[in-house]
């Protein structure tokens, strides 16, 4: 395998199942060097990191912030309004500047297409820490979680329920299939992913991979070892909620539809959760949710994709 030094991290469909093997791998090593109380690596020791945030975020903006920090470098927080990008600066331009200043850039943005500008013109690697078409580090995240649990993910069964355009599905799906899995996402026909899309996923199919769509909730979980829902309603999708509600509502996860998943099957949500919405309480909070496992995962997986790219 090549190495990953300069790459930049926008979509798991731009690397090779070998390669994203080796990200997830130095990410379970990390994690195993923090549990065992070295809390600090030198990887990128005397390196600066830009995050850059125009949209709001927890985990993202905290596991990145201490991910940095755990590998020795310098985390510097910029929200889009604190720079010139508020007052019309071309992303062009902010890429080409941070070019000078740092040795990495992540990016949580609204258009996929500012973090490819940023990519084009900027040296230092860029993260996409989301995007509206994708969430690759939540992927990242939700692999080392799903081997954690189950010992792998070729031959797993994955069930998404709710909106199967969201990026947290679309890059979940690509991940799982790369990686030897099987997805079926449950969906109401108006979100389903688009066509496009679905072909492009199955062609990163490795082994028995397989990709199924189905408007029954029921059916998707039925032989799940992993089932994962996600908010029906996204930042900047606030003017549709009540429509999307009212059409996802017979996806809620709830104790009904974990009844017609097998027993042993974990219950994953990237968060933040409408405890009531897309998931029950009783749901995100029972034995089988390993919610708070793959929170945690976020900030290993992204010191994995780090420490090999920066």
């Amino acid at each position: 395998m090549k190495s990953l030094r300069g790459r930049d991290f926008l979509d798991t469909a731009d690397f090779t199942k070998e390669e994203l093997t080796a990200m997830i791998s130095r990410a379970a090593e990390l994690k195993s060097e923090t549990r065992r109380g070295n809390r600090i690596n030198t990887c990128l020791a005397g390196k600066s990191v830009a995050l850059l945030f125009q949209k709001p975020s927890t985990r993202t903006r905290v596991s990145f912030d201490v991910g940095v920090h755990q590998l020795g470098g310098h985390p510097i927080y910029l929200g889009w309004n604190e720079l010139q990008l508020g007052r019309g600066e071309t992303v062009t331009d902010t890429g080409r500047t941070f070019d000078c200043f740092v040795d990495g850039i992540v990016a949580r943005v609204f258009r996929h297409s500012d973090l490819e500008e940023m990519a084009r013109v900027a040296d230092a690697p860029v993260v996409n820490a989301l995007s509206d078409s994708s969430h690759p580090c939540q992927a990242m995240a939700d692999c080392l979680t799903i081997i954690e649990r189950k010992g792998r993910i070729e031959g797993i069964n994955v069930a998404f329920v709710g909106d199967g355009n969201s990026n947290v599905c679309r890059s979940l799906a690509e991940i799982v299939l790369q990686m030897g899995g099987k997805m079926a996402i449950a969906s109401p026909k108006a979100f389903m992913p688009p066509d496009e899309f679905v072909r492009s996923a199955r062609r990163l199919s490795s082994g028995a991979a397989s990709l199924e769509l189905t408007e029954d909730p029921n059916d998707a979980v039925k032989e799940a070892g992993v089932v994962y829902t996600d908010v029906w309603v996204s930042m900047g999708q606030e003017a549709e909620a009540e429509a999307r509600r009212s059409s996802m509502r017979p996806y809620q996860l709830n104790a009904s539809l974990m009844a017609a998943a097998p027993s042993d099957a974990i219950v994953m949500h990237c968060l933040p959760a409408h405890r009531g919405e897309e998931v029950t309480a009783e749901v995100i909070d029972g034995k089988n949710s390993v919610v708070w496992e793959q929170a945690e995962n976020r900030l290993h997986a992204q010191k994995g994709i780090m420490s090999l790219l920066f």
